[in-house]
Order: C-alpha cells, then structure tokens, then sequence
C-alpha cells in the first residue's frame, strides 16, 4: 500500500507556488486582468488550489489517511495546474520545464489505484471538542428537520418552513456573529467563524435551499451594524437579528450593476415622512435579493450622493423595514407624505432550477421612505455603505465555500450508498476502479475544501484572510459542480431523477460559483488583482 509523503508533497506544492508566483509578476508586467483576462483567470484559480494544497499540509501530519488525503490532493492540483499551463507559457512568462520535477509525485498520487483507496475514506476533521458540539447539534436538526422537508419544497418551489426558522433561532444559529453584550453569542477570536463554518456546512447537507442559507443574510446585516452602526442602532437591530425576531434580506444587486456594486443606481433622497419625521426617499430597482418577501428589513445599499464620479465612496447602507409577503410576489404602499405622495414596494418572484424555498426577487421601490436613523452610523455613516456591506459580504464568501462543503458532502454520502447497494453486471459499482476513482477523489476535495475554510476562518478572526476567503469560495465552489455531477453520474438515470437527492444537489451546486460574487469577477477582479498588489509589497 502507497504510504503518503508529506516532504514531497511540500516540495511540489512549493514547485507550484514558484511558477504561480512569476506568472503573477508577469500577468502584472503585462497589463494586468483587465488585458489578459483569460490568463487572469487561470491564475486566479491556480493560485486559490496551491493555498488550498498549503492549508492542507497541517491536515496531513496528523495521521496516515490524512497524510494520503494531502498527498493526493497536491498531486491533483498540480495536474490541474499543468493543464492550465499547457500551451500558454509565454502568455504565464514562464517555462514549463520545472513542473516535470513532479512526475514521480504524480505518477505515485494520481495513480487510478491510489484515489480509488481513498473512496470510502472520507477522513476525520480533527475538530475542538467544542466544535464537535457544534456539528453535531446542526447535523442532527439537518437530519430530522431540515431534511425531510427538503424534497419537497424543492419540488412544489415551497417556502422554507417557518419550523426550520424557529428552530434554528432556539439554537441560537442566528446569533453566532452577534456579540453577547447584544444577546448573541460571539465573544470574538476564532470560535465564532468556526463554528459559523461548521453550522453552514452541516445545514447545507441538510438542504442549501431551506438550510445552509439562512443564517448568512442576517450575519451579513450583523458584520455591518458591527463595523459601523450608532450604539443606538446596535441596541435596536442586533437582539432581534440575534433571536430572529427580525429577518432580513439583503439588497445589492440590480439588474444593471451585478458584481459592480459600485455602479448602482438606487437612490437615497432626504426627505420628511408622513409625520414631518426626517428621512430619505429610496427609488429604483433591486434584484436578486433572497428571501426578500419573508424578511422583515432590507439590507439596501443606495447612493446618497448625485456625483456618480465618487462611485462607491457615494454610497450608504439603509436598514429598510417592511411586511412579511406572500412567496409569490407582493406589493406594499406607505401612507401618504406631507407632499402627497406616497411609498409603493413591489416585489416579483425570479423561478430558478436549483437552489429553492428561500425565492429571489426583483424589487422595485418607488418613494418608499425610511427614517434617517436606519442609514446604518447615521449622519457619519453617509457614503461608507460599500465598505459596510463588503464586512459581511468578505464573510459571505467564507460561508459560501461551507454551504459548497456541505453540499458536496451531501452528494458524496449519496453516491457512496448508491455504489455499494447498485448491482451492474453482477457486482455492486463500489466494486469497479472508475467508481471508486470517483468516490475517492470527491472525499479528496471535499476534505481539501473544508480545512482550506478552517483556516480561512482563523485567519478572518485575526483580521486578516480577506484573499483567502475570495479564493476559497472561488476554488470549492467550482469543486462542488464537479463532485455534485459526478455523484449524478453514478447514479445513472436514476440520477437524473426527481426522485433521487442528488438531481436536487447537482442544480443547487451550480448557483454556488454565481452568487456572493460571481466567480469570474471575483477572479479577475478580487483575487488577482490582490496577488498584483501582493508582489509591489
């Protein structure tokens, strides 16, 4: 039996870095992204599988399945990283010779036989006793009660049932972010991004639709009103997102503007409400905002300043109150102003594949008003909402790479039953290489993706890991169309199947690399212009 060897795999992890490295430094001689786009790319996703591969290491000493696990996820991303490479290397600026060091370590660790020893071995997580609490509370109220529901409400395009949402907040999951003098329960350091990671992934097993994301849109309105709300403001909102007795969604895109926030068009206009009460007209068009109809606040970013020239330095972040709606679509109206008019917020739903019971929405907002002392920080907060809502947002892409974990775990733990209970040509497929291969490399991935988000973790609770969170979500979340396609695949039709979880798995993964940044802006506008700016230091 192949033993792991950890030196080597460091030695090709570090063979990668270096060319990864000078590519860098030659994509930024170059022009940088914006001109090479397609390079840029590349190398944004080389680079976020080489730090997946280098968090990975630790993982490794930690025993022998684990010390295989790391072995032959450095051998698959330097395949990947060679595949990248083949046939550009002028565009990289580098020779391809030095990665032919790392065919001996390739030809041990992506031998068919080796990944297909790993197949049923997924490999502990080594969490913290205290974590392990963590998982297994949200593990079991994934198994029976988010589950069960899950099915169906992907089918009939349900609403996520409001026994899931009341549960959750006796668990306290929508408190994780909240500081306990507010009536959460962070006390800051790395416990709270964990153990947010850990709950994220065990309810996106559960379900994505109707678990994995609902506690991120409160989290992401929690990280604002931290960073930059009033103490009033924080006394007001933080208890009740804390216990769910306020919901919220979240309001960014538009139709126009999706990853370029900075472009938006909603408009915020001071102006007296109904009672003379200072305020601020919204006016425009939101899209894409989940789960607008049952939250009871928006999380709306709005310019506030008529001077497009200052683009996202004129933008600001409203807490927005409104109704609970009906799934479907909705519409409301405030009563009149002094001047006669009066607000109007209507909502329609956007059908999507996958990835339902939380609903979409395109939201039009005509003069609908807000109070002044929703403009999270007030009078001072003016014109910082962009770096209000990317506090939550950075977290998101944390929380994101988790709910892909989740779902990948989901698909894994499908295709494994399925292998070893299906019967073709007179063998269960568990038995067959290819098979295995497959089942093998998913619990590589998955495993790899899911350390990468501890360290991520750790790494957001010291203030730092703003790349990295961008490169895990980048890297899992591509990951998980691949391992949720190809537990599909080994179901056969039968995969294809409403009947079968996994259909259910594959069309939710496929949102994963879309939202909370899509994934090609987020590589060539995030990640390497951050590996540029990493190599002037």
């Amino acid at each position: 039996m192949t033993a792991p060897d950890l030196q080597a795999a460091h030695d090709v992890i570090e063979l990668a870095q270096g060319v990864v490295g000078k590519a860098i430094v030659h994509l930024a001689a170059m022009g940088g992204p914006d001109q090479n786009q397609v390079v840029a790319y590349d190398l944004a996703h080389a680079a976020s599988a080489v730090a997946t591969a280098r968090a990975l290491l630790d993982y490794g000493a930690k025993g022998e399945l684990e010390g295989k696990i790391t072995c032959a996820y450095a051998a698959d991303m330097v395949h990947d990283l060679i595949s990248r490479l083949a046939g550009r290397e002028a565009l990289w600026g580098v020779d391809g010779s030095p990665m032919q060091a790392a065919t001996p370590f390739l030809t041990t660790y992506r031998s068919p036989e080796f990944v297909a020893s790993l197949a049923t071995s997924a490999g502990p997580r080594h969490l913290d006793s205290d974590y392990e609490m963590v998982q297994d509370a949200f593990r079991s109220f994934a198994d029976k009660v988010i589950a069960p529901k899950a099915e169906h409400v992907h089918r009939h395009n349900g609403d996520v049932p409001e026994e899931i949402i009341s549960g959750l907040a006796e668990m306290g999951a929508f408190g994780l972010s909240v500081p306990a003098e507010y009536g959460g329960f962070s006390e800051g350091g790395s416990g709270e991004y964990v153990a947010m990671v850990v709950a994220t992934e065990e309810l996106s097993r559960g379900s994505l639709g109707i678990g994995g994301s609902l506690i991120t849109r409160p989290e992401i309105l929690t990280r604002a009103l931290v960073k930059g709300g009033t103490e009033a403001q924080k006394q007001e909102w933080l208890p009740k997102l804390a216990s769910a007795e306020v919901m919220a969604a979240v309001a960014v895109t538009e139709p126009d503007f999706g990853s370029d926030v900075a472009g938006i068009k909603v408009t915020a206009v001071e102006a007296a409400g109904p009672d003379g009460k200072p305020g601020y007209l919204i006016n425009g068009v939101k899209t894409w905002c989940t789960f607008a109809a049952r939250a009871d606040v928006l999380m709306l970013l709005a310019r506030t300043d008529p001077d497009r020239s200052k683009t996202h330095r004129g933008l600001s972040v409203f807490i927005v109150p409104k109704p609970q709606g009906e799934a479907h679509g909705f519409e409301f109206t405030q009563p009149a102003r002094p001047d006669g008019t009066a607000g109007r917020m209507e909502g329609r739903p956007i059908d999507t594949i996958g990835y339902r019971g939380m609903h979409s929405y395109e939201i039009a907002l005509e003069n609908w008003w807000v109070p002044a002392e929703n403009l999270i920080g007030e009078e001072a907060g003016k014109g910082k909402g962009f770096y209000y809502q990317m506090e939550g947002f950075e977290n998101g892409r944390l929380q994101t790479a988790a709910r892909a974990v989740g779902v990948m775990q989901a698909a894994y733990e499908a295709a494994l039953a399925y292998a070893q209970n299906r019967n073709v040509f007179g063998s269960n497929i568990v038995e067959y290489q290819l098979t295995r291969a497959k089942l093998g490399r998913m619990a590589v991935l998955i495993q790899a993706g899911r350390q990468f988000a501890y360290h991520v973790a750790t790494l957001m609770a010291k203030g730092e890991g703003t790349i990295e969170a961008s490169m895990v979500k980048a890297y899992v979340c591509k990951a998980a169309e691949w391992v949720s396609r190809e537990a599909m695949q080994i179901h056969g039709g039968y995969g294809y199947a409403e009947e079968y979880t996994v259909s259910r798995l594959f069309v939710d993964a496929r949102v994963l690399s879309i939202f909370e940044g899509a994934d090609e802006t987020l590589c060539l506008k995030v990640i390497a212009r951050r590996l540029i700016d990493a190599t002037k230091v």
